[in-house]
This record gives structure tokens, C-alpha cells and sequence, in this order.
């Protein structure tokens, strides 16, 4: 018999489905890994295995997390990075990457996803794309397996330093033969196909200024070969579009067509400087978007065009992006940022609060070229979190709980489950030691720094 969970007595449950439904005094009904049904309480089965009372709790569909190098988290607010544009934030922080251990990926990326949990994310892609010492992607997969998060592992990875024109120092580069060995087999190890998957893996070469035409026109083959995702940077700043019409003599939107990087299984992160061209191309072929805006101000590469994009039909979902370059990894936060900031470059009307909140559930699904996350619908993962609406960030605002968790100050999950498992029970996580893993990366990180500094 399926194990069966119930969830009743929502204040508000925001499906986001078809129809979009808000329902008060919700419920959802889930059987194994997929909700069965959606509904007022009253229309629900009356018992379940396990039962979950969300009375005064406005429940939502699982954030998903387009964008992020969740390494970065040892790097916070490093002071030699604190301010500069993203060419020289990355100059400064390479060499102090160069240290990284399997050990340090392996933490780092359970205290990006804890982080990432707690604030209502479900699924997350992850792009790394340095692997010194002997670093691998399996030191990110295995952590997110131990934590429980829904997980895209983009296999990333830089190949021209800076003897051959490229930005990153030639230490941190690898040969371009071994990326594409490596990449096929971390595929044919992990990837999962399968509907409600937990773990798919992504070909994601860094960006055009760390590889070469080459490895992205090869990587896209591979990728293809293998019905896998695609993923990169791209039009960051005016810096990066100078760098590609130089190198190039091509937007990067132009430079992205011309290597077969667009379509529905590519999306690019960050696109602050996609040109009207660049947005009808991404319309006309599906190729989706990372939007990350905290790391957007914080690095001031500008305002990204995202009412365009979505007036355009390009698939938009919310990144957090390198935790040392937001400096945090809170996806209610990003989602508050999203419509801030579209509102600051555009105009009052420009995002409204219910859209944010779809960019980061729908929107995300679509990106990651998913259609079983995202919505509270029968057939769909059993992936949603709740918010206590009796926390003091929410006062005066219940008139409408939806808005109030935008507009209001971002709020912490009080329950979050993936999968149809509880991974977060009273605002506190179910699957690891939070004290004992943060302990720990603050020791590592300590470690990073010093050996950098010392050159060791």
C-alpha cells in the first residue's frame, strides 16, 4: 500500500495551477511521492498515515532555485572582493578557490542547501565549476542526497586561462577532453530521466570568457546526445558583451545562437544585458533565464530586462546565485528582490507579488525543463513548504497572506517537504546536524583563507 500523507487546515494554499487557485482552508492529500488530490479540507480524506495540521500556516508550492555556486558559501564577504564588478570580484576570488577540497564542496554545498531549505526552496541547481585538489561533483551529490533536496548538479567547468585569453589563472583550468570524459560520466552515473527525479545532471561550461568555442559547440553535442540540460553565463555585464563582441565579433546572444545554446533544454543565468534581439531570440526558441537579482546590485551589473523577457514568453526562473557574490542563499528573500527591483528599472505596475511568486515556482520548473514541480496538482511531485503567519513579519498583513510574503520581510519555513518527505518539521531541518555542519564550514572556510594566504 502507498504511504499516505495529509495536509489540512491551510489558511491559504496557492497551488499555482492552471487555474491558479487560492484556497482557504486547504488541504492536499499525497500518496508515496505525488499529490493525489487538491482541495478545501472538508474535500479531503478525513485520515492519512502521517498528518500534518497547517492551521494558520499559508502553504505554497516548493521554491525552485535556478542559479548558484553553492562553494562560494566559504567566501562570504571576503574583503578583497567586497567591491568590485564581476571581472575583478572574480579575479580576486580565484585564488583563493584554487584551495578548495572535495571536503570543503562536500560541506558547503549541505550548508547552501540547508540555507536554501529553510528559506522555502525545494529544488536547486547547482553550477560548479572548479574541481582543484581533487574536487568532484559527487562531493555536491552526495550532500544533497544526505540533506534531501530535489537537485540539478550542472557539471561546470573553465578551460581558458589567462595565457590563452581567458579570464581565470591558469592553475584552475582543466583540458577540454577530460571535461567532456567527465561530464559523460557523471551522467551515465546519476542522471535521472524519470518523472518526480531527485537527481538530474547538467553540461555547463563556466562562460564564454573561461572556455572555448570548442567545448561549448561539444558540450551542446554531448548534452543533446544525452536528452540533458544545458546551462552557462551569459550577458552578465557590460563587460561580458564588450569581452564577447571583441573575442567573438557576436552578442552573446548571437555567440550563444551560433553554437547551438539555445532551445528548451538551455537556460543562461543572469542576462542583465540581453539586447531586444537577444530577448526574441530566447522567445522564439524557448531558451530559458536565471534571474538574480541580489547578485545583480551587489556586483552592479545592472537591471535585468525581465518584463521584457516576460512580455516576450521567455521562460524566466529566480537564481540565488554564488553565495559570495549575494552573500546569502534566502529564496524568499530573491523573490522579494525580483519585484523590487523590476519596479525600481520600470515602473511601480512592472511585477506584482503574485507574479514574483510564479517566477520562482512555475517559472523555475520551466527553466530547469521540468513539468512535475512547481504547482500543487494532482499528478505532481509532493514538493510544497509552509510559512507561519503568526510570526511577527507577518503582522497587519493577513489580509493577503500571498502578498504579505512577498512585500513583507522574508520569512523562514516552518515546514517544508520534498518528495513527500519532511525535511523541515518546526522551522527546523529533520536530515542533518545544522549546528554541527555549520561549525564545521566556518572551520573549513577559516581554513580556505589561510591557505591562500599563505600560498600552500
Amino acid at each position: 500500500m502507498p504511504r499516505s500523507l495529509l495536509v489540512k487546515n491551510a489558511r491559504m494554499l496557492v497551488t499555482m495551477d492552471e487555474d491558479r487557485r487560492e484556497i482557504a482552508d486547504g488541504g492536499l492529500y499525497i500518496e508515496d511521492n505525488r499529490i493525489v488530490q487538491v482541495g478545501p479540507t472538508s474535500e479531503l480524506p478525513s485520515s492519512a498515515d502521517e498528518v500534518l495540521d497547517m492551521s494558520g500556516h499559508l502553504v505554497i508550492p516548493g521554491l525552485v532555485n535556478t542559479h548558484h555556486h553553492m562553494y562560494q558559501s566559504l567566501t562570504r564577504a571576503i574583503p578583497a572582493a567586497q567591491n568590485a564588478e564581476l571581472f575583478g570580484w572574480l579575479t580576486n576570488l580565484y585564488k583563493i578557490w584554487a584551495h578548495l577540497t572535495p571536503e570543503m564542496i562536500h560541506v558547503s554545498t549541505k550548508t547552501a542547501m540547508a540555507e536554501l531549505l529553510l528559506s522555502g526552496c525545494t529544488t536547486s541547481s547547482d553550477h560548479l565549476y572548479i574541481y582543484p585538489n581533487g574536487s568532484r561533483l559527487d562531493d555536491s551529490i552526495e550532500a544533497a542526497r544526505e540533506i534531501g533536496m530535489r537537485f540539478h548538479a550542472a557539471r561546470g567547468s573553465m578551460s581558458v586561462g589567462q595565457k590563452d585569453g581567458g579570464l581565470p589563472p591558469d592553475s584552475v583550468v582543466e583540458k577540454e577532453d577530460a571535461i567532456l570524459k567527465d561530464s559523460q560520466r557523471l551522467i551515465e552515473t546519476y542522471h535521472d530521466e524519470g518523472r518526480y527525479a531527485m537527481l538530474r545532471v547538467v553540461v555547463a561550461p563556466c562562460s564564454p570568457f573561461s572556455v572555448s568555442r570548442e567545448l561549448m559547440r561539444d558540450a551542446a553535442l554531448l548534452a543533446r546526445e544525452y536528452g540533458v540540460s544545458l546551462h552557462t553565463h551569459l550577458a552578465e555585464n557590460l563587460n561580458d558583451v564588450a569581452y564577447s563582441r571583441e573575442k567573438f565579433g557576436m552578442t552573446p546572444a548571437e555567440y550563444a545562437e551560433d553554437l547551438g545554446w539555445v532551445g528548451h533544454d538551455v537556460w543562461h543565468a543572469h542576462c542583465v544585458q540581453l539586447d531586444k534581439p537577444g530577448i526574441d531570440l530566447f522567445a522564439r526558441t524557448g531558451t530559458g533565464v536565471a534571474h538574480c537579482p541580489c547578485s545583480n546590485m551587489r556586483l552592479a551589473s545592472g537591471i535585468a530586462p525581465i518584463r521584457a523577457m516576460r512580455d516576450a514568453g521567455v521562460p524566466v526562473g529566480i537564481g540565488v546565485d554564488g553565495s559570495a557574490s549575494n552573500d546569502g542563499a534566502q529564496m524568499v528573500a530573491e523573490v522579494r528582490q525580483a519585484l523590487l527591483l523590476q519596479r525600481v528599472g520600470f515602473g511601480p505596475d512592472a511585477m506584482t507579488a503574485r507574479e514574483a511568486l510564479e517566477i520562482a515556482t512555475l517559472g523555475g520548473a520551466r527553466v530547469l525543463n521540468r513539468d512535475d514541480i512547481g504547482s500543487l496538482a494532482p499528478g505532481m511531485a509532493a514538493d510544497f513548504v509552509s510559512f507561519d503567519l503568526a510570526q511577527v513579519a507577518f503582522a497587519g498583513g493577513l489580509s493577503d497572506p500571498v502578498a504579505a510574503l512577498v512585500f513583507c520581510a522574508p520569512s523562514q519555513v516552518s515546514t517544508s517537504v520534498i518528495d513527500g518527505k519532511v525535511v523541515v518539521k518546526d522551522g527546523r531541518l529533520t536530515t542533518v546536524d545544522l549546528g554541527a555542519v555549520v561549525e564545521r564550514h566556518n572551520r573549513l572556510a577559516r581554513d580556505l583563507v589561510l591557505a591562500s594566504s599563505s600560498g600552500s
